[in-house]
């Protein structure tokens, strides 16, 4: 693997770059509901529009609208969008100095199975964004992890070969899938067990 000419490096957002706080969120949209915070996410994850959001065939006002009608509760768009937003840690997972370093040898790009309001507020929110001119997002391409679509639309987005590039998520599944199409590989567990993979794929950081 460390003989492969890397230049791009394609990474995941949620628990790869941002922490996610399901508990933050869940707990403000939960009050003066029936269900429990957990409860509540749980139903929201097997919601049968829930592919569509991801994927970008449902705005964000009819979502909006969609969980006011399943769920109950009186939130205005605005204080839905603010409570939604709240499951992203304002504290990202690494410092700037590991993509001003990755930025100078490599083509970065960001790959996310994401939502409308998730997109605005990271991109208004995270410095870090400005690293990446690459941001593939499932909802913008109409395709969610592992479907091999989204993959390909971020090496073409790097302008490499699948050889190329090495991808980062903690989501095994989606390791896995950006493997079969040539790509390599990291699941993600730490910043010190990146740096480790890093080097192992024989990247300068």
């Amino acid at each position: 693997m460390a003989a492969r000419k890397v230049r791009a490096v394609i990474f995941d957002i949620g628990r790869v770059l941002i922490r996610i706080d399901v508990p933050r969120a869940m707990k403000g949209m939960a009050c003066g509901l029936s269900l429990s915070p957990e409860e509540l996410w749980s139903a929201i994850e097997k919601d049968p529009r829930w592919k569509d959001w991801q994927e970008g065939r449902i705005s964000a006002r009819d979502w909006h609208w969609h969980m006011k009608q399943r769920f109950g509760g009186s939130a205005t768009f605005e204080q839905f969008t603010e409570t939604w937003n709240l499951v992203l840690h304002p504290e990202p997972i690494h410092g700037k100095e590991l993509f001003e370093k990755l930025a100078k040898k490599y083509r970065l790009a960001l790959l996310s199975n994401t939502d409308p309001i998730h997109v605005a507020h990271m991109e208004s929110h995270y410095d870090f964004f400005s690293y990446f001119p690459a941001r593939v997002y499932s909802c913008s391409v109409g395709a969610t992890k592992p479907n091999p679509l989204i993959y390909r639309e971020a090496l073409r987005a790097c302008r490499v070969r699948a050889e190329e590039a090495v991808y980062v998520d903690d989501i095994a599944a989606y390791v896995e899938a950006a493997q079969r199409l040539g790509m390599s590989g990291i699941q993600f567990q730490s910043p010190e067990q990146l740096a480790l993979a890093f080097r192992a794929q024989g990247l300068e950081v």
